[in-house]
């Protein structure tokens, strides 16, 4: 059985309604050790014929067999495996990778061979020193003779065994001498059993082959044998079907592949790093965006809940009437010193407070001012979590007995006394009663208690002394730390209601604040990040867009990587791979963007800090690696659907 068998093979090309026609019922054996000339004038035919014996192109009618198996019955990753492990090309343009070395050039088809890196590194290195490249292994092609090129695509034919040698006008862009030597390297490779199939146009060069067959507008005219000698192979091929080259070693094959591709990718991105950081653009603005906006958002909801919580730690206001503006809240009188002892007594209740309050002038010395004037008790401080800058508060026994013991806060303190004055023991007339002051409160640098004055004496001396009232305008409770804040407010509610009889009061929680703040400050950043979202998908067709160009710029190394076995698996792989990395980078770039945006902001805004956190960074690493996939994987499908032939004619 002929290793290489044509029965009544056309090949035809449509246009329009009419057909083209490169090849017409040619008929073909080819045994395998022979060393074959196909020659003919340009035109004829002859490379049409051997892209089809090469498993490149598929005839329009008629059968090819290679060992016995028709090829019309693979799959395209079938006649991948066959250019791969059993067939080498070496073509008259070189068709090498212009950013890989010599020596990485040869590895190629051992790489989609699944070898083992260690393997194929060898193997190609003991090829090109066979081939007189052993002071080249890491020259790129640019920096390579014709010659020199040609022999490092012979060792890219042979790294995988090459079987069958398919050469296409392999002296045709080269000088006489490197021809001569090319093609003494050809006929050594047919001695040494390897099956030879030239494609010349030159009668001195097919006078190196055992056979010539000569074709004339598509018709093989002539077929004519030089010498009787033949070689059989060392190695027959034996196609294998495409479920055993996929399973081939499992898993760890997979890895090797992705190790591959990854590998090839990254020096591809950084063989065009001004078009790789061109297509990051709009990724690292999309991702320092979304970033900046959601740390920014964080740090202004820390700084209000932090304002908030200035206010009383989980805690429970209880306000005579029904709901705020409630007009007849101002009669109603039954908030009592008995509900604030019942409260008191609740053993989820960590420290409660009565509030009753009014505005005087204050007066020390000749400095007169208007004062909120708050009566407390000495829990208040613990409630509100207030710290005293000097001094100690007013005791219990201070409110039992009326005592006339005053706290003033910051900005009283530097309104009636000098900087270099102490206020504490001095006399200080709330109305036309006059108080010592006992303690100063530490300055609270917070929106709520702003820049008004604020003094504060026993609840007792307030309500008895100053507003003649016996019961108190609110009660401030605050939970233990352990509480949680909906329980304690229902038995709140049942326990008031059943001491009052009827609903003359509500309740108004520390934490419904944080959840509304929260909420707001949610939206917010939300919506803002929305926007910037918007500028990350913009990012990513950008991302698309360049890399639809790149597959347009690279057509034809994807041809000459198709051409050397790589399954169209593979192509998709590499520029996903290539879309995703230009993605993650451009995230990691983001985000150290967004790092340096803080610090900016940091040095003219000192009221909000802006806060990064773990989630949110690996969010936007996630968010990048999605976008790349999504962007990349129409480029990578448009170059893995490529057909081989027509991408390697591209320039």
């Amino acid at each position: 059985m002929p290793l290489l068998l044509l029965e009544g093979v056309q090949r035809w090309f449509a246009d329009g309604e009419a057909r083209t026609h490169v090849l017409r019922d040619v008929n073909l054996a080819i045994e395998a050790g022979e060393m074959v000339a196909i020659v003919g004038p340009s035109g004829s035919g002859k490379s049409s014929l051997m892209n089809i014996l090469g498993c490149l192109d598929r005839p329009s009618a008629g059968c090819y067999r290679i060992n016995g198996i028709d090829m019309a019955q693979m799959s395209s990753d079938d006649l991948a495996t066959l250019r791969r492990e059993h067939f080498g090309f070496i073509f008259q343009r070189f068709h090498l990778l212009s950013h890989l070395s010599a020596e990485a050039n040869v590895q190629v088809p051992a790489i989609y061979a699944d070898q083992p890196f260690s393997e194929h590194q060898q193997r190609a290195k003991a090829l090109l020193e066979r081939l007189g490249l052993g002071q080249r292994l890491h020259h790129r092609p640019g920096q390579l003779s014709g010659g020199q090129q040609q022999r490092v695509s012979i060792a890219r034919a042979l790294i995988n065994g090459g079987a069958v040698i398919l050469a296409d006008e392999p002296t045709g862009s080269l000088d006489s001498r490197s021809g001569e030597e090319v093609m003494a390297i050809l006929r050594e490779l047919h001695q040494n059993g390897h099956t030879i199939i030239i494609v010349t146009h030159d009668p001195h060069i097919a006078q190196y082959a055992d056979r010539v067959i000569e074709i004339h507008d598509g018709e093989i005219v002539a077929d004519r044998l030089i010498a009787d000698s033949k070689i059989v192979v060392q190695r027959p091929i034996e196609p294998a079907a495409s479920s055993q080259d996929q399973v081939r070693d499992g898993l760890a094959v997979y890895w090797r592949r992705f190790g591959e591709a990854f590998k090839m990718a990254w020096i591809s991105l950084c063989s065009h790093r001004m078009r790789t950081l061109l297509t990051m653009l709009g990724i690292i603005i999309g991702i320092a965006s979304v970033v900046s906006v959601v740390a920014l958002g964080q740090g202004a909801q820390t700084r209000v809940l932090r304002d908030i919580s200035a206010m009383g730690t989980n805690t429970i206001d209880v306000y005579p009437g029904k709901d705020w503006g409630d007009e007849q809240a101002a009669s109603i009188r039954t908030l009592q010193p008995v509900d604030l002892r019942i409260i008191q007594a609740q053993f989820w209740v960590d420290s409660v407070t009565p509030m009753v309050s009014g505005n005087r002038t204050i007066r020390y010395r000749n400095q007169h001012v208007d004062a909120s004037v708050s009566g407390v008790n000495q829990d208040y401080f613990r409630v509100m979590g207030i710290n005293m800058a000097k001094g100690s508060a007013f005791s219990a026994s201070d409110v039992v007995r009326q005592g006339q013991t005053l706290v003033i806060d910051h900005n009283t303190r530097q309104r009636l006394f000098k900087e270099w004055e102490q206020p504490l023991g001095k006399v200080i007339f709330v109305g036309s009663l006059p108080c010592t002051v006992v303690a100063v409160m530490e300055s609270r640098d917070d929106g709520f208690f702003g820049p008004s004055l604020q003094v504060y004496l026993p609840y007792t001396t307030v309500m008895g002394r100053l507003l003649g009232q016996s019961h108190f305008n609110a009660i401030k409770v605050r939970l233990k730390d352990q509480v949680v804040s909906g329980a304690a407010e229902q038995a709140l509610q049942t326990l008031l209601l059943a001491r009052h009889g009827r609903q003359d009061f509500f309740l108004n929680s520390s934490d419904s604040i944080l959840k509304a703040v929260r909420k707001t400050t949610d939206t917010l950043t939300l919506l803002i990040s929305a926007v910037a979202f918007i500028s990350l998908l913009v990012g990513g067709i950008g991302v698309m867009n360049i890399m639809l160009v790149s597959v347009t710029e690279r057509t034809r190394e994807i041809g000459i990587r198709m051409a050397v076995g790589a399954r169209r698996a593979d192509i998709l792989q590499q520029f996903l791979i290539e879309a995703v990395l230009v993605c993650l980078l451009g995230g990691l770039l983001g985000l150290l963007l967004s790092l340096l945006i803080s610090q900016v902001f940091g040095y003219f805004v000192q009221m909000i800090v802006m806060e990064f956190t773990a989630l949110a960074m690996v969010s936007a690493c996630l968010c990048s690696l999605l976008v790349g996939v999504m962007f990349g994987y129409i480029p990578a499908r448009n170059a893995a659907r490529l057909d081989p032939i027509h991408a390697l004619a591209r320039e």
